[in-house]
């Protein structure tokens, strides 16, 4: 009998690396939610989605077998609710809420890790006087309570600066925190919690070497099964691109694994994949926790693919069937793997884009490279949805290799027959 998994955001890209996991081997995977219902949409219809989901497993023969995703919001946070319902192995709602709600998040962490996170505060953007109830000094960073990929989060060092941006997350907060609302509204959360007038965190700014760590907690045991350093473009805060393994030191990986360790158990998180973003001030030798997720990060599962032979979709796989994760191994093609992201920083028009034909000349004169364009001939980039709030990304590439500089190298000649052009807008 094949088994029932049941994906919230299913795509194509991860659905083919869910397959080729040996976990996989007798499962069959269906759409609880498609991607396309919760990417490039209007807006969230929390309930709907949740009703669609149940709609979707209820209609396939035989009982589901778990449910998972690799996608953040809404979907992480819709399936602890599934897995509940469904009876199946999967994390506590209120622990996944630990974790993404920033401001919750940062209070639980101050409880166990108090040495390890920056000072924070809660603000409200609507107030007429936001500005001067805010007691941080100048830099900080304002994000609201619930978000990803960075949108909204802005760093600022000034009065201008946040007055500037200011106006942009009054205008697009309620695009996720609104429905996020719902979702808290819907489920026993402390009122301490869920009736907060505040929409929005600030923080201290973080320095140093950034990693994200990839774990798992099962059946109350934590392990952290790779360490991915994140590269930031020079004079910015958008991420360039991801290495793995990473290349720091190993005593402060495992001071970074210890920090990690102790929030995952405060919280009682269980049954659960998990990726967490660290700094390391090589001034102080501490390290920092920056956020957490309770899921495997998408875009590190091809690096993990070309250095192990597997990607980390083995792991989530193996949890949401109840089965102990297997280490990954080291039956990959490459010492060395890394995600780039193609970026550009001006607002403007894209005039071209690299034909199928430039793609596959790139995949084969260095095999293992994978192209994934992020735009379209004609697509205006400040229409892009839930970009960073400094850049827009035109095209991610996967590169492996036997040394961090042939990464390095490959990419400069990716980047040499891959033709982009970008009309900015003057």
């Amino acid at each position: 009998m094949k088994k029932n998994i049941f994906i919230v955001g299913m795509d194509n890209f991860n659905l083919e690396k869910l397959k080729k996991v040996p976990a996989a081997e007798n499962c069959e995977f269906h759409a609880a939610i498609d991607i396309d219902e919760i990417r490039n949409v209007d807006d969230f219809d929390i309930e709907k989605l949740i009703s669609t989901a149940e709609e979707r497993i209820n209609a396939v023969e035989g009982k589901p077998s778990g449910i998972i995703t690799y996608f953040d919001f809404p979907a992480q946070d819709i399936v602890p609710i599934l897995t509940s319902k469904f009876g199946l192995k999967g994390p506590d709602f209120e622990s996944v809420l630990k974790c993404e709600h920033k401001f919750w998040s940062r209070l639980e962490q101050q409880e166990c890790i108090p040495n390890n996170i920056p000072a924070f505060a809660t603000v409200d953007p609507f107030d007429e006087n936001v500005f001067n109830n805010i007691e941080l000094p100048f830099p900080f960073w304002i994000k609201p309570f619930r978000s990803f990929r960075s949108y909204l989060a802005f760093e600022i060092e000034n009065r201008k600066q946040f007055e500037e941006n200011l106006g942009e997350i009054r205008e697009g907060i309620n695009f996720i925190h609104k429905p996020f609302l719902k979702l808290l509204e819907l489920h026993e959360v402390p009122d301490s919690i869920s009736k907060i007038k505040e929409s929005c965190i600030v923080e201290s700014p973080l320095y140093g070497r950034q990693c994200t760590i990839e774990g798992y907690v099962f059946n109350g045991e934590v392990n952290v099964y790779g360490v991915v350093d994140s590269l930031k473009e020079q004079h910015f805060s958008s991420f360039s691109s991801y290495e793995y393994p990473s290349s720091l030191p190993q005593w402060v990986q495992d001071k970074i694994i210890g920090v990690a360790t102790t929030f995952i158990k405060h919280i009682d998180l269980d049954n659960s994949a998990f990726n967490m973003e660290f700094f390391y001030n090589n001034f102080t030798e501490e390290v920092y926790l920056l956020e957490v997720n309770t899921r495997i990060s998408q875009s590190h599962a091809d690096l993990f693919e070309k250095v192990h032979g597997t990607s980390h979709h083995q792991i989530m796989l193996q949890i949401a069937l109840g089965e102990h994760p297997a280490p990954l191994g080291n039956n990959g093609k490459f010492k060395y793997a890394s995600k780039f992201m193609l970026r550009t920083f001006e607002v403007g028009t894209v005039m071209k884009v690299p034909t199928n034909d430039d793609i596959k000349e790139v995949e084969e004169e260095m095999p293992g490279t994978v192209v994934n364009v992020l735009v379209e001939e004609t697509q205006e980039l400040e229409n892009l949805e839930l970009q960073d709030s400094y850049s827009y990304e035109l095209a991610e590439i996967y590169i492996g290799g036997n040394s961090r500089a042939e990464l390095r190298e490959k990419y400069q000649r990716a980047l040499e027959m891959l033709p982009f052009t970008i009309q900015t807008n003057l």
